[in-house]
């Protein structure tokens, strides 16, 4: 199967499975294991960051940062389509006991503007309004098609925030793929950010895991709560050996995903009933609208699993994402596919 529903499917390389047989552990729940102390330490260098937490999922990155930024009844600004927003299961609400107010980015990238942002800002209300507690970014933004916020825009937002005493997280799932194509780092994309997560099992390629980074003392009481939500690990290196050959090793070939979407997305374009701008397309993931092929989303993606080819339906519109498992390739084989899944019955105007 050519596996293009999220770069979340990709098989550890020779490399990680040797690293991760190989690895020196102990327990990490005491802070004792010397392979995950490396992959927190050499994440804070990159991200020129005091500290880091070698945590399970995001979510579990994302929402630890959301409790310790926040207190009950809070409310936490996101773009409407952010992923702690829409993809972790209330879980502000539920652990953090916080109030999500979503805004929608006017441009349509994802990354809202600090105008956009203070107009939904609660500093210095009445009592019976909730006041703000923190603003979640997102970069890349996932469900915007894997836009990219610069740094100074990142940077602006921060100095503002920080202004009204108000700090900033940064979901930072895909940051690596963000600095490919800005031609930045991730050190400079998130420099006043007070916290960010990194996922190391999606363009990185890892199996399992995710980074949570900020001062020491917050990740110090990161580490608490990450027990306190069932992530305390034993001999957690075997994982973080991957993790560490996916940071060394795995930045290096994100350029070459963003050139296979790219492809993909500048052959859509071209498809009856498909709409999607290729110019948009910065990183590694590509959604597109099939509201004129007179298809469902979910008809079509039925359609290509039977021809080999996996891909996301959600609405109208359909998600494809490149990884370093998929090759030029299998890009050409999934627009062939794509091409018979739509034609048929397509929108002629």
């Amino acid at each position: 199967m050519i596996d293009l529903r999220s770069d979340t499917v990709t098989k550890p390389s020779p490399a990680m499975r040797k690293a991760m047989a190989e690895a020196e552990v102990g327990d990490d729940v005491y802070g004792e294991d010397p392979t995950v102390n490396r992959l927190q330490e050499f994440a804070a260098e990159l991200f020129e960051k005091e500290a880091a937490l070698f945590v399970p999922t995001g979510s579990m990155g994302n929402q630890i940062a959301v409790k310790l930024h926040t207190k009950p009844g809070d409310e936490v600004i996101i773009e409407e389509r952010g992923h702690i927003f829409n993809y972790e299961m209330a879980t502000p609400s539920v652990v953090s006991g916080v109030v999500i107010r979503p805004v929608r980015s006017s441009d349509g990238s994802g990354h809202l503007t600090w105008d956009e942002i203070a107009a939904a800002l609660h500093v210095n209300q009445p009592y019976y309004a909730c006041p703000t507690g923190l603003i979640c970014l997102e970069n890349t933004h996932n469900f915007a098609g894997g836009s990219v916020m610069t740094a100074a825009h990142c940077r602006d937002i921060c100095d503002r925030a920080h202004s009204y005493k108000i700090p900033v997280h940064m979901d930072g799932a895909r940051i690596f793929n963000a600095a490919v194509a800005l031609g930045d780092t991730v050190a400079n994309l998130t420099s006043e950010c007070d916290s960010v997560q990194f996922c190391l099992s999606k363009g990185l390629g890892a199996p399992v895991g995710s980074i949570l980074l900020g001062t020491r003392d917050f990740i110090n009481e990161a580490r608490i709560w990450r027990k306190r939500l069932g992530g305390g690990m034993r001999q957690a290196g075997i994982l973080a050996a991957a993790g560490l050959v996916a940071l060394q090793e795995s930045p290096k070939f994100l350029a070459a995903d963003h050139e296979n979407a790219q492809f993909l997305a500048a052959a859509i374009a071209e498809m009856p009933g498909c709409a999607i701008n290729p110019a948009n397309v910065r990183t590694n993931i590509v959604i597109f609208d099939v509201s004129r092929t007179r298809k469902t989303s979910t008809e079509i993606c039925n359609t290509l699993r039977e021809s080999g080819v996996l891909a996301i339906p959600f609405g109208n519109s359909i998600r494809m994402v490149t990884h370093r498992d998929i090759t030029r390739t299998d890009i050409e084989t999934a627009i062939a596919s794509l091409q018979k899944a739509v034609s048929s019955r397509a929108a002629t105007n």
